[in-house]
């Protein structure tokens, strides 16, 4: 995995963390977990797009 791509893949995960971390503290919040999704369905564009 390129330097770029793995990058986006730990802020993903970060951002996964964080959003969870907000949802256990002052409860759920619809645009943070869709905002995850998309820039986890981004992460995984990418992934798939350099793994060609």
């Amino acid at each position: 995995m390129p330097g770029s791509a793995k990058a986006m893949a730990i802020f993903t995960v970060g951002g996964l963390v964080m959003v969870t971390a907000y949802t256990v503290a002052l409860g759920s919040n619809g645009w943070l977990w869709f905002g995850w999704v998309v820039l986890g369905l981004l992460t995984v564009g990418v992934v798939a797009a350099r793994g060609t």
